[in-house]
C-alpha cells in the first residue's frame, strides 16, 4: 500500500480493564508515528525492518500492560486523552500528538547576526563603490 500522506496507528482500548494483565486504557488512544522508520525500496514504496516492526509492537505492549514502562516519545507515539482530543476539536492530525523530535540546538542567534551584518555592511560598501565606477564610465561615453 502506498500513500502521499504519512500514516499513523490510532489504538483504542475497550474498557477491558485487568484483561490478560492489560492497564485500563479507556479513554486514551495511543498514536504512534512510523513515518521516520523504514527505507525507501523505491520511489513510493517504504519497506519497515524487523526492528522497526518490533519497536512498533513493543511500545504498543508496553503501553497495554498494567505494569508497562510505556513513554510518549516525540515524533514517535503518544498516548493521549479523549478529554485532549476533544479541546483540539477531534482534529486526529498525529502531529498534533506525536509532535516533533527533540534536536540540539546550537543555532547561535547574536553570532549569527553579527555574522551577517557584517556580510552586509561590507555588501553595502561594494554597492557604493560599483555604482560610483558604473557611474564614472557612462560618463565618459559619447553618443554624439
Amino acid at each position: 500500500m502506498n500513500t502521499q500522506i504519512p500514516a499513523c496507528l490510532w489504538f483504542l482500548s475497550n474498557k477491558r480493564h485487568g484483561f490478560n494483565g492489560d492497564r485500563n486504557r479507556a479513554g486514551e488512544i495511543l498514536f504512534i508515528d512510523a513515518r521516520n522508520l523504514g527505507h525507501l525500496i523505491n520511489r513510493r514504496t517504504l519497506e519497515f525492518t524487523d526492528e522497526d516492526i518490533a519497536k512498533v509492537a513493543s511500545t504498543y505492549h508496553e503501553w497495554r500492560k498494567a505494569d508497562g514502562k510505556y513513554e510518549d516519545i516525540p515524533a514517535f507515539c503518544s498516548s493521549t486523552s479523549i478529554e485532549k482530543i476533544k479541546e483540539l476539536e477531534y482534529v486526529l492530525s498525529p502531529g498534533r500528538y506525536v509532535g516533533l523530535p527533540e534536536e540540539e540546538d546550537d543555532f547561535d542567534f547574536a553570532e549569527r547576526f553579527t555574522t551577517l551584518k557584517a556580510d552586509l555592511e561590507e555588501q553595502i560598501k561594494e554597492e557604493a563603490e560599483l555604482n560610483k565606477r558604473i557611474s564614472e564610465n557612462l560618463s565618459q561615453i559619447s553618443y554624439e
